[in-house]
Formats: C-alpha cells, sequence, structure tokens
C-alpha cells in the first residue's frame, strides 16, 4: 500500500526556515515523481514545486522560485522541501503526492498526482 507521510511543519517567524519531508512507504520512491502542493484558509489548493523521478528536473511556482529547494533522496525513500525566507503568505497545509508521469515543461497540477500524504501545517508568524 503506498502511503506518503510528511514532517517538518511548525510555526516560524517571517524570514525564517524550515525544511519540510516526505517519507514514502509500500512503494519505491524512483518510480514517481513528487511535487508538493499548500492550500491556504480560503484558498484552493496550488502546486508549488515538483520533482521528476531520478530528481534530474524540477519545477516551482514563482511565488517560492528562489526561496525553495525540492529535492529527493531515493536511497532514503524521502522527498525534501527546503523552504527559506518564509513569509505571512506561506502559511498553509503542505501536502505532498505521487504520480507515475513528471511533466518537465509545466508546473504539477493537481489532477496530475493520485497519491497524497495527510499534510503538514506552516504558520509563519511573528
Amino acid at each position: 500500500q503506498l502511503q506518503l507521510v510528511e514532517s517538518g511543519g511548525g510555526l516560524v517567524q517571517p524570514g525564517g526556515s524550515l525544511r519540510l519531508s516526505c517519507a514514502a512507504s509500500g512503494f519505491t520512491l524512483n518510480r514517481y515523481a513528487i511535487a508538493w502542493f499548500r492550500q491556504a484558509p480560503g484558498k484552493e489548493r496550488e502546486g508549488i514545486s515538483c520533482i521528476s523521478h531520478s530528481g534530474g528536473s524540477t519545477n516551482y511556482a514563482d511565488s517560492v522560485k528562489g526561496r525553495f529547494t525540492i529535492s529527493r533522496d531515493n536511497a532514503k525513500n524521502t522527498v525534501y522541501l527546503q523552504m527559506n525566507a518564509l513569509k505571512p503568505e506561506d502559511t498553509a497545509v503542505y501536502s505532498c503526492a505521487a504520480a507515475s508521469v513528471f511533466h518537465p515543461f509545466r508546473l504539477c497540477a493537481e489532477g496530475d498526482y493520485g497519491d497524497w500524504g495527510q499534510g503538514t501545517q506552516v504558520t509563519v508568524s511573528s
């Protein structure tokens, strides 16, 4: 059974950093592209970053480009999202998701991903 579990969320001050982890079990991670999505209260879920099966290709939403970095360690069956220079508008529930196909020329779309974690809360506030 494919399972994704996020961790690393919490409360951080503006300008701070967090690293989220997405741990996979029940499947071999390198068979899947992985994406991070977030959903803020009252807003639609948005894709913010995605990474190809091998990690050789990544995409970022404009809102996080230059501040967030996605990476993966297939040997550890884990994908990471390093978040720097956090802003209050980054406050959201962050979820990771898996897909068998990676689209290198566009940002990850919710409909591409069929397996989801439960999410971890990130709150950026002073």
